[in-house]
């Protein structure tokens, strides 16, 4: 039986960055397919979840946010830059065109753009709200702009779809993985999912 891992994501968290490459070897080295959902985190989930936009958290929280994703760069290998020059962006296009590329190219294809897109941003300071940029990344991946592009209208009810089942399943962050009716919320708990598949 094919074991999945649902993955809540959005490609402006840096926490998802940070957890997207070692949840995909932890899914690969246990055999588990990955089913990526992005959704909207700001619009949609924060509201009702009682979430707030980073803007608007206390101080504290926020100074504390950079110790922590320090300390996760490190332990994870993985050259975010805290400050990102392009960071808040809005991030529904790529969003839908990781569903999109989902749709048309499979899900090993969709779960590599989703990283790229979120390198883009959080590593190579570039900007995933220009669709120029996302052109550019798209092709780097080596998929074509156009049909993915053309596409993204087929992609909002799936996006939509997503959202609503994560607020329905109490997601109130991102990333946050849900293994056998399990949910784990952050990629500092992917040790824990590991565990959960191995057993």
């Amino acid at each position: 039986m094919t074991r999945i891992v649902d993955y809540y994501m959005h490609p402006q968290s840096p926490w998802s960055c940070l957890g997207h490459q070692e949840l995909r070897r932890i899914c690969a080295l246990h055999n588990a397919d990955i089913r990526i959902k992005p959704i909207d985190l700001g619009a949609k989930v924060f509201p009702v979840s009682g979430g707030l936009p980073l803007a608007k958290r206390a101080p504290q929280r926020q100074n504390y946010r950079f110790v922590e994703l320090a300390r996760w760069r490190d332990r994870r290998g993985v050259p975010i830059q805290l400050r990102p020059a392009f960071f808040p962006a809005n991030g529904d296009t790529a969003c839908r065109l990781i569903i999109a590329a989902d749709r048309l190219h499979g899900a090993d294809a969709a779960l590599d753009i989703a990283g790229r897109f979120m390198r883009a941003t959080w590593c190579e300071e570039r900007n995933v709200a220009d669709d120029a940029t996302l052109r550019a990344v798209l092709h780097e991946a080596g998929l074509p702009a156009d049909p993915l592009f053309h596409a993204i209208p087929d992609t909002h009810a799936v996006f939509d779809s997503y959202t609503q089942e994560a607020i329905d399943h109490g997601v109130f962050g991102v990333p946050w993985y849900v293994f056998d009716g399990v949910p784990y919320w952050g990629q500092d708990r992917l040790e824990f999912l590991e565990q959960a598949l191995a057993g």
